[in-house]
């Protein structure tokens, strides 16, 4: 019998292959507390792969969807140009509050013509931050909401550190979809109150 050493090893298992996580774009109106929640999100479940752009001027909705829009095009003409398909954003999405902004049915639409996904809270983001910590707290304008949120966060000042909310964010997943499926049912979607920034939080986590 020949030595084992002689013997022809078998090739190693080559490891298997992963898709890149999607590439997306986030537009967001406020300069503060999305962005910082966001980044602090990305980071924490470790993906690069997620760019945060907020909206110059006064951050309408319809700015930030021609903002995203024109964001992607120059994204997509770049990989054309460079002949990378990777350089292009897989997702899009406008981060933004309902408040008393005007057309806002025109915005969807628009969006939804341009492939641009929408993460809307009614009445405003801090709905989102607060169910990290309680359930649906009924129809509340954007003070109060912010009102009950100090007293789970202390001198809640729009600032955001991520590692405040991580905790609850399972449970606000839920209590988010929850409202959302309701809202739906109800013929009354991103009612107050309501939020899609789940959506995009979860796929920034897939």
């Amino acid at each position: 019998m020949g030595n084992a050493r002689d013997r022809k090893r078998r090739p190693g298992r080559r490891p298997a292959f992963r898709e890149p996580k999607p590439t997306i774009l986030i537009v967001t109106e406020g300069k503060v507390t999305e962005p910082e929640y966001i980044e602090g999100f990305r980071k924490a479940f470790r993906n690069t792969r997620v760019r945060v752009e907020i909206a110059k001027g006064r951050g309408v909705p319809r700015t930030l969807v021609e903002t995203a829009k024109e964001l992607k095009k120059e994204a997509k003409d770049r990989a054309r140009q460079e002949k990378d398909e990777f350089l292009e954003y897989d997702s899009v999405w406008c981060v933004f509050d309902i408040d008393d902004h005007p057309a806002v049915g025109e915005v969807k639409e628009m969006a939804r013509d341009n492939g641009i996904d929408l993460a809307i809270s009614n009445p405003c983001f801090e709905l989102w931050l607060l169910l990290h910590f309680t359930d649906n707290p009924g129809m509340q304008d954007r003070t109060t909401m912010r009102d009950r949120l100090k007293k789970f966060v202390p001198g809640y000042r729009k600032h955001v550190d991520y590692a405040t909310y991580s905790a609850g964010y399972e449970k606000a997943v839920k209590r988010a979809a929850q409202m959302d499926d309701v809202a739906e049912e109800a013929g009354e979607p991103h009612r107050n109150p309501t939020t899609g920034v789940y959506k995009l939080t979860e796929l920034i986590r897939e």
